[in-house]
């Protein structure tokens, strides 16, 4: 057996079972031994049954008294069995499982785990897991026993059988992808050791060697690929020299607002860049409001003014076209020819665009993945700029800074990100933050309720709707599902219109919606003429409707603690006071800190750190990073040590062999061009 063979060449793998395997991302030998343990259980301390405790998960080894005996009871199959071990007696209990009277025969010896309860006097263990004590190894108990994430069909105890089949099966056959060098100066264990430990570890040592082994190893290879591709995108190439001070003077007067020293700091940085000769290569996070735009708008005008072409891409059709709206208001006045370019332009308009965009009648650029198409050619692009970059994936940003001859490339981003995991995301950028608001700008008044409350909250929409202003009501899904009670959008927004909300302008707004909807309401909104809109978080990013002042968000419990703040984004963006309401009915702990958060602070900063610490990278967004694979073992907020050691190392090897080419390098080098192969997700 081989790690690239498919899972299906592992005995015991039918079409089933293959199905649920392949749900779970598991295609290969490979994938399968590398589907690392969520968590353990430390089952290693073995007790006499007289010894369990009450109400708690115990372990304990005993011989089957008697058979087994299924009998039915209210539609339901009971099977018991009677435990001895030579100091106390217990019953085993299972439900529905009428098959396992087969397994527990008179005599045969079994090592049990679960939760041990006092039933009429009697001893009981309800539902355990069990496995053979004559085996040579034991997975299940008498060990520090792995704990997978499953999906149906596959329960924890198939998946360990299925792990540890395969890795006696493949020993010894993982290479190891980090320099012997690496290894040594690191004090860094063998990768087989490593990935078997981290399944099965021999004891606690043996885990936390592994498991310091594997996070170093999958951050290293991250930055490597990521700082090879800073090299190969800005070292040896020169960058468009563009200075112009009159220029900046200029923009600012049309502004009609003073920045802030935090605006003027990340302006000064992108100068900087721009008078240097090398190509920039810049992200700017900054909160909602902190006036991000206002910084490419700069960026953009001193390059145009110089008689270059920028050109800014936008997730979304509603958001490019606002920046549309916003970049043309103060560049015509200026003298600027700037140009709009979507998917869902007319083919005549869209040609016509695209020639002048060619031959540079077109100065500024403004459109959607349009932009990126191959037919786009542009004259003399200076300067790219990508918006709410974690919508886009890496590969498209550098599909953008590729469409001129080394232009300058800023990219943007609304959602605040804790330095450490700026670092992962954005290895290949210089980072700038604009860690300021306006003066003037009014904290959203933010209250967590339960749905109690709904009354309320309702009659306080209706008095701020008469007074002219308009309401969000973000719910966690379009439609009603079997799976979950929760909100809907199609649902709520009817019982609204026809109910409390009666002779007022509803509308629903959600992903599954076509494109030119999805526009149509959203320009209804920013006209006035929709009161409130039910949304599903299409409305996360990029929505700017001044008159906005409530944001009420359902079951918010679901969302992460960034998404909540960046829902809250999207009113307080007027002079008027802004309220954010989340209504949630959960008491669960995680839920309660989240809620608390939200109510005690507006700082995007504080509340990503936050995020990151409850939930860990992997949710950070609310879903799968565009462009970047799921760190599958690393812990940014645990594992910042190892981190900083991991980048050094990357540094070193990057310093020395950049295209990774000595024989040293050469398993290193093959995973990092796998890293962003095919990882554009979808959001």
């Amino acid at each position: 057996m081989y790690l690239d063979d498919s899972v299906e060449e592992i005995h015991n793998i039918g079409k089933q079972r293959l199905r649920y395997l392949n749900n779970m991302g598991i295609y290969t030998v490979k994938d399968l031994i590398e589907y690392f343990p969520r968590d353990y259980d430390d089952r290693s301390s073995i007790k006499s049954i007289p010894e369990l405790i009450k109400d708690e998960i115990n372990t304990f080894i005993g011989e089957v008294a008697e058979d087994a005996q299924s009998v039915r009871f209210k539609n339901m199959a009971v099977t018991k069995a009677k435990i001895f071990d030579g100091f106390g007696e217990i019953t085993a209990v299972w439900y529905n499982q009428p098959y396992l009277k087969n397994t527990f025969k008179k005599g045969r010896r079994f090592i049990f785990t679960g939760k041990y309860q006092v039933k009429y006097g009697r001893r009981e263990i309800v539902s355990p897991e069990y496995e053979s004590a004559e085996k040579e190894h034991m997975l299940e108990g008498g060990r520090i026993t792995p704990v997978y994430t499953v999906s149906r069909g596959i329960s924890q105890k198939v998946l360990r059988g299925l792990i540890y089949d395969t890795l006696e099966k493949t020993k010894n056959q993982l290479v190891d992808i980090i320099p012997k060098h690496v290894r040594m100066e690191n004090k860094l264990c063998d990768r087989n050791f490593a990935v078997f430990n981290i399944h099965f570890p021999e004891n606690d040592e043996s885990f936390f060697i592994a498991r310091r082994r594997l996070v170093f190893e999958e951050l290293f290879v991250l930055q490597t690929a990521l700082l090879k591709m800073k090299t190969n995108v800005t070292e040896g190439k020169k960058g468009f020299i563009i200075k112009n001070d009159k220029a900046e003077k200029e923009i600012l007067s049309q502004l009609g607002f003073k920045l802030t020293k935090a605006q003027q700091r990340v302006i000064g940085e992108i100068k900087k860049d721009f008078e240097n000769g090398k190509v920039m290569n810049r992200l700017v996070q900054g909160d909602v409001g902190s006036g991000k735009t206002a910084v490419a708008m700069i960026a953009s005008y001193i390059a145009v003014k110089e008689g270059y072409q920028a050109a800014l891409m936008a997730p979304t059709e509603v958001l490019a076209k606002q920046h549309y709206e916003g970049f043309k208001e103060v560049f015509e006045k200026l003298g600027i020819n700037v140009v709009f370019l979507s998917g869902s332009m007319k083919k005549r308009e869209k040609a016509e665009t695209a020639e002048f965009i060619r031959n540079g009648t077109a100065q500024m650029v403004i459109g959607t993945h349009a932009v990126i198409q191959q037919k786009i050619e542009f004259k003399k692009l200076a300067v790219v700029i990508t918006d709410e970059q974690h919508r886009f994936g890496v590969n498209q940003r550098i599909s953008l800074s590729q469409k001129g001859d080394s232009p300058h490339v800023l990219v943007m981003t609304a959602t605040p990100i804790p330095r450490t995991l700026a670092l992962i995301l954005y290895g290949d950028l210089d980072i700038s933050v604009i860690d300021e608001l306006p003066p003037g700008r009014q904290k959203i008044d933010t209250r967590a309720v339960n749905s109690s409350y709904h009354e309320r909250i309702y009659n306080f929409i209706k008095k701020q709707i008469d007074k002219g202003r308009q309401a969000y009501i973000v719910c966690p899904s379009i439609e009603e599902s079997e799976k979950r009670e929760t909100e809907n959008v199609l649902d709520t927004a009817e019982k609204l219109s026809e109910g409390p909300f009666a002779g007022y302008n509803v509308s629903a707004l959600h992903g599954k919606m076509k494109n030119e909807e999805k526009q149509e309401v959203m320009e209804k909104f920013v006209a006035g003429e929709i009161d409130i809109l039910v949304s599903t978080t299409v409305i996360e990013v990029g929505v700017n409707v001044p008159n906005s002042t409530i944001m009420v968000i359902e079951n918010a419990e679901m969302f992460g603690l960034s998404q909540l703040h960046q829902l809250r984004g999207r009113v307080g963006r007027g002079s008027e006071q802004s309220y954010c309401i989340l209504v949630t009915d959960s008491k669960n702990k995680v839920t309660i800190e989240r809620m608390s958060t939200m109510q005690r602070t507006n700082d995007g900063f504080e509340i990503s750190e936050k995020d990151l610490k409850l939930r860990g990278p992997g949710e950070f967004f609310g879903t799968k990073q565009h462009g970047i694979p799921m760190l599958k073992i690393a812990n940014l907020y645990k594992d910042m040590n190892i981190l900083k050691e991991a980048q050094n190392a990357a540094l070193e090897i990057i310093r020395k062999d950049r295209e990774l080419e000595t024989e040293e390098n050469i398993f290193l080098k093959n995973e990092t061009s796998k890293i962003f192969m095919d990882r554009e997700i979808g959001i």
